[in-house]
């Protein structure tokens, strides 16, 4: 989108690129400033526009630091972003083509992000050393003037005592732990304190079970089973190969350095009202549980509870969550989408044809791409790329919205060998790709690289196949609530399909579809109703009614699991008009009226199924009470007072048989009966 009060520098790089600068003005809007080095020889042309500038973009990465320098001598500068067309577009054998790319580069980068939600983390530097032998004695050692440490020996054997005791040894094992950076909580088994008359070997007197130990760091040199899942991930928890000598230094080192106050990013936004995780103790939804590689996710009654300081950020939990309870926030779903919205535009604006995005990371993705613009043909010219925190925070929302804004790919970027786990990403992927090229965009255009290698990555960019854009791209601006978003999105990616169709049938699990009820033997009880956790199912205050909005609905099952005539089953799929629909009634009956008064009340079919399940078959209405079946046809005035009238005894059942004891079992027995008569 053009911004005509920006300021962009952009320079060729001493010739090094081929820049269309008209072109990337045209779409950019504002005013350009061209040049070759902007850092060195033409520096004195920065400076004087830098004093007039208001919003500033400067299309190098490289030499941030010296025009930040220069901005700062030109006085305060309100909005200055920094891009880099250079690596991701100019160094490239196609970089002659590249220009649409630039622009839409340079366009999306002075999309403002939000600032960055931190959460603090204290630690006191309270440290356990849980080890085998003399290696985590010495590593006590050096770390006892910067940390207060405790020595945890498992199960030691022919361990030389210390000629004296700095810090407190123990023997233990380890049974259980939680906690994180600041605040961990250990179990320990087995837990004895050394013999003070060992001599050539430290020999421990008795031991006990269920110790506890808290501290703020663990380091953990024993070389066994890690502590927590994902224990790379766990801030605070230091587990090097104790074999490895350099990587035991690295650990002592940066446990020295785990002391004071650290701040970490707040990965993800939680509402507990719109999870969809159980209901009255019915289990539901369970994909975030099933996701999250570091057990920050736990279960808290009819919801979840996200722990923030465990939580490393990889976005499974936001981009699996139906409902939009759990939300990425580096960046908002809404806020990444906007960057890609303008990226896409720029690019077609500017004359670009099948641009395919490429969503990548910082850690891998920056030099992996760096790499092939140094040393190989760099990126092609309609591959886009895009950094995100991590490619596993990406839901069907920013997928879709590549192709409903006229994109023709989307590929995202992981390691051979992941950090976080990309099982999340292949559902995702999987379900985008059911969904995109059922409205005939391409077979095969959402996929996943994994790859560590520069030429790779491009041999498999070139590869992959490109689909068909959109000639009726979207143009809405995506704003609000993950949920919302999505709902928004999915409408505008069916409006622009190439060949739209009404409904996708997506694979089991998948967090959007329908259910479908056997009306004939539903009741009206509503109690799927109470059940359903964002509102697709609800009932309606005048009338009995059982009505439906598909758009919705997330699939958790509560209905299914709540139902109780079983008469709800799920169906995973998009029905794409459905979903402009709104709820429509499923199943509807005129109220029951009251025996006695006329009133209406309750549902006809419910009224009767209690009724026959009554009669005849308990004593309160069977036999010379069978005309007390009526009071379940009135209202409840009605009833209260033909129960009062009549003077119905809700305690004189009939008197219930002697309890037989084990005597009367052994005299029947004796006397030739069964005892049961």
């Amino acid at each position: 989108m053009a911004d005509d009060s920006r300021t962009i520098f952009v320079c060729d790089c001493e010739r090094s690129m081929d820049v269309d600068f008209d072109a990337i003005g045209k779409a950019c809007g504002g005013k350009l400033l061209s040049g070759s080095q902007f850092c060195g020889a033409e520096l004195d042309r920065v400076r004087p526009a830098l004093a007039k500038a208001g919003a500033v973009t400067i299309a190098c990465t490289a030499q941030s630091p010296l025009f930040r320098e220069a901005l700062e001598d030109a006085g305060e500068v309100a909005n200055v972003t920094f891009v880099n067309i250079r690596e991701t577009a100019g160094w490239s054998s196609d970089g002659a083509d590249a220009a649409p790319k630039m622009a839409a580069l340079i366009a999306a980068a002075a999309e403002p992000m939000p600032p960055v939600r931190l959460v603090s983390i204290e630690s006191k530097g309270v440290a356990l050393i849980y080890g085998r032998d003399e290696q985590a004695i010495e590593a006590a050692r050096r770390l006892s003037d910067q940390l207060d440490v405790t020595v945890i020996l498992a199960r030691p054997q022919n361990v030389t005592p210390p000629r004296d005791f700095e810090f407190p040894i123990f023997s233990g094992v380890v049974r259980a732990a939680v906690g994180s950076l600041g605040r961990f909580e250990l179990t320990i088994d087995e837990l004895a304190l050394p013999a003070p008359s060992s001599r050539a070997a430290l020999r421990f007197g008795p031991a006990r079970d269920g110790a506890v130990s808290k501290c703020d760091v663990v380091l953990d040199l024993t070389g066994g089973a890690p502590l927590f899942p994902a224990h790379d991930l766990r801030a605070g928890y230091l587990r090097p190969d104790p074999r490895d000598p350099l990587a035991v230094e690295r650990a002592i080192n940066e446990a020295g350095n785990l002391v004071g106050t650290f701040d970490k990013p707040r990965y993800v936004d939680f509402k507990a009202d719109l999870c969809a995780h159980s209901r009255s103790r019915v289990i539901g939804c369970t994909r975030c549980l099933d996701l999250c590689p570091t057990g920050a996710i736990t279960p808290a009654g009819d919801h979840v509870a996200i722990d923030a300081e465990i939580c490393a950020g990889c976005g499974a939990c936001a981009a699996a969550c139906p409902t939009g309870a759990a939300s990425y926030s580096l960046p908002a779903a809404d806020t990444l989408i906007r960057k890609l919205q303008i990226l896409l535009q720029t690019y077609r604006k500017a004359g670009g044809e099948h641009a395919v995005i490429l969503f990548h990371d910082g850690d891998h993705g920056e030099p992996l791409i760096d790499a092939l613009a140094r040393f190989g043909d760099g990126l092609p010219a309609n591959v886009l790329p895009l950094r995100v925190n991590e490619i596993t925070q990406l839901g069907p929302e920013t997928i879709a919205s590549v192709f409903a804004y006229g994109g023709a790919g989307a590929r995202l970027l992981a390691r051979n060998k992941p950090k976080h786990d990309i099982d999340s990403a292949l559902r995702v992927v999987e379900t985008c790709e059911t969904i995109i090229s059922g409205l005939g965009y391409g077979a095969g255009v959402v996929s996943i690289i994994q790859t560590d290698d520069p030429d790779d990555l491009r041999v498999q960019l070139m590869a992959a196949p490109v689909g068909v854009a959109s000639t009726k791209p979207a143009g809405m601006v995506a704003r609000g609530a993950k949920r919302g978003v999505l709902e928004t999105i999915f409408r505008e990616l069916h409006q622009a399909a190439p060949e739209p169709v009404a409904v996708i049938t997506l694979e089991n699990g998948a967090p959007f579809g329908a259910v479908t009820v056997n009306v004939d033997g539903c009741t009206l009880c509503h109690a799927c109703v109470a059940a359903c956790p964002t509102g697709a199912l609800a009932d309606n205050a005048d009338k009995p009614m059982l009505r439906f909005s598909e758009s919705m609905c997330v699939q958790c099952g509560l209905c299914q699991a709540t139902c109780p005539e079983k008469v709800i089953t799920l169906e995973p799929r998009v029905d794409f008009n459905a979903w402009s629909e709104g709820h429509r009634t499923v199943k509807e009956e005129e109220p029951y009226p009251c025996l006695k008064c006329g009133k209406p009340f309750g549902a006809k079919s419910a009224i009767e199924r209690v009724a026959a399940k009554l009669e005849g078959r308990h004593w309160m209405f069977s036999g010379a009470n069978a005309g007390r079946l009526d009071v379940i046809r009135m209202c409840e005035d009605c009833r209260v007072e033909t129960v009062v009238n009549e003077g119905f005894d809700p305690h004189g059942a009939p008197q219930r048989p002697p309890v037989m004891t084990t005597e009367d079992y052994l005299k029947a027995r004796r006397d030739g009966k069964d005892g049961l008569n």
